[in-house]
């Protein structure tokens, strides 16, 4: 399993970077359920990360339902992320439907699920 380079200038915490881009791949089948993760330790050492900063990014992931720490065994892409690509799936379908209904051009339905993302509600 290869994680892609975090951007070492973008706003985003490390941490956050690496939690969404793992569970964005979970989602999207791209890392599909029961994919063995790297461990803490190693995929710190792959990407130039401090140790706690990658822990902190797999406690977010398996609090999420995302991943998986089997103990010794190690920490696996959960069966239920491929259950949320559906669901935001349907999701999106809905805004989308519901946006054209009222009207919205794309730039404007994406500008407000982008404020509302932003102001967490």
């Amino acid at each position: 399993m290869q994680v892609h380079p975090l951007d070492p200038g973008s706003p985003a915490a490390p941490y956050e970077q690496l939690r969404t881009q793992l569970a964005t791949r979970a989602a999207s089948g791209d890392l599909p359920a029961g994919t063995r993760l790297p461990t803490v330790r190693a995929l710190a050492a792959e990407l130039g990360l401090a140790v706690n900063t990658v822990a902190r990014a797999y406690r977010e992931l398996e609090a999420d339902g995302v991943i998986t720490t089997e103990g010794r065994r190690g920490t696996f892409v959960a069966a239920t992320a491929a259950g949320r690509s559906t669901e935001a799936a349907d999701a999106a379908a809905a805004y989308a439907a519901t946006a054209r209904r009222l009207g919205l051009t794309l730039p404007e339905a994406v500008h407000l699920l982008d404020h509302h993302w932003s102001s967490g509600g």
